[in-house]
């Protein structure tokens, strides 16, 4: 079957039964024509922290650092499967190596490749790039390499059970990338028994965890838990002391609405949200940024902050370069480097400006680096979604 568009983890939810029954739908940021159903509303409010002042301290000392933290390195995955791209694998590696390239240039980048793919890998992304043999099924090293912590001055990496979105898409490589990662560079492996995806929470890297509900208080991940039972684990397993709660959507798109392609920290008590192109006609995503822009106004952080939300329009539909009903068209999706912000670039002159702008007065300290993506994000992803941060020990 040809499809003019890649079949990729939120454009299409791929079946592991029989020859792979294929399912259409929305993007998780994307806007899209049609208006399913509403997000559904928390279970109940943000969890509070005891008081204002200090971070409460968690127990053993764990935490999971912010992204702006310096790195050791980057962790990519090249793309290897027809099965998930078909007639898009080559478009999308290119998208792969300009992103591979950019953070190169400016920090350590591992890329994990399948045996065999080596030398495609090579001649695209450089010598910059270091390549690191591991069977691997797709792109998405967000959520399938280990979500590294801290603990008594050593890095550590907690194992999410990853398992293709809840059994969405092909995952019998990328279920095992966290391992083979963890046992590659020597670091302790953190157990937990619930399952989850790196770009499902945000930190601010002083013990304030964002999540979005419908992504892992879910029954294709943690079926039977309650939202206070998987908090609980997130707080063992991260260091966390404090957990906000967006609602999120669930069964609109592969991830159930990761919430780095919603709100995202960009320091402790400034987060970047999400909206939409002004005039879109409301749906339920642009609900779902309602919903979150309702919590984050009343929430405090772990310090007992009181948040600042800074809000940032996706470009116009019609001025995008890129096409596809299940587009990303959300800068929320972005990655802090080491010395660099890299920001997907969409084509909306306008909007790009107005969003590189926005963000140099964010991390006035690095460059803001655009970087065209279209082919992943019209799979339904971005950046943010391929690139996964390891703190330097």
């Amino acid at each position: 079957m040809s499809h003019p568009y890649p079949l990729a983890r939120r454009t299409v939810l791929r079946s592991l039964a029989g020859a792979g029954a294929i399912a259409l739908g929305a993007s998780a940021c994307a806007a899209s024509g049609e208006d399913p159903a509403d997000p559904a509303a928390p279970t109940a409010a943000p969890t509070t922290a005891p008081g204002p002042g200090a971070p409460e301290q968690p127990a053993g000392g764990r935490r999971l650092g912010a992204e702006w933290e310096k790195h050791e390195r980057t962790f990519m995955a090249w793309p290897a499967s027809e099965n998930v791209w078909g007639e898009q694998l080559g478009a999308v590696r290119k998208d792969i190596a300009s992103i591979a390239r950019a953070i190169g240039g400016r920090e350590p980048v591992v890329l994990l490749v399948r045996p065999g793919q080596e030398d495609s890998a090579r001649d695209a992304c450089g010598s910059d790039v270091e390549l690191l043999s591991v069977p691997v099924d797709d792109l998405w090293a967000r959520d399938t390499v280990p979500v590294f912590v801290e603990e008594r001055g050593k890095v550590k990496g907690v194992d999410f059970n990853f398992s293709g979105w809840g059994g969405k898409q092909e995952h019998g490589n990328d279920a095992r990338i966290a391992r083979a990662v963890l046992e590659k560079y020597g670091i302790e492996r953190i157990e937990t028994p619930i399952t989850a995806e790196g770009g499902s929470f945000e930190t601010d890297g002083q013990g304030t965890l964002l999540v979005t509900e419908s992504s892992v208080v879910n029954d294709n991940r943690n079926l039977g838990r309650s939202r206070d039972e998987v908090e609980a684990e997130l707080r063992k397993a991260l260091g966390v002391t404090k957990v906000i709660w967006l609602a999120g959507v669930k069964g609109k798109d592969i991830t159930d609405a990761h919430v780095d392609c919603l709100a995202r920290f960009a320091a402790p008590g400034v987060v970047l949200l999400d909206r939409a192109f002004p005039g879109t006609p409301p749906d339920v995503w642009s609900r779902s940024a309602d919903q979150a822009r309702a919590v984050l106004a009343e929430a405090t952080d772990a310090a007992g902050r009181k948040l600042k939300v800074v809000e940032i329009s996706q470009p116009d539909p019609d001025r995008i370069t890129g096409r596809g009903d299940a587009f990303v068209s959300s800068y929320m999706n972005f990655y802090i480097g080491n010395k660099g912000v890299y920001l997907p670039l969409f084509g909306d002159a306008k909007a790009d400006g107005h969003a590189r702008e926005l963000f140099r007065d964010q991390f006035p300290d690095r460059e803001i680096v655009p970087v065209r993506i279209d082919t992943i994000a019209s799979g339904g992803g971005g950046i943010h979604c391929s690139t996964h941060d390891q703190p330097a020990g």
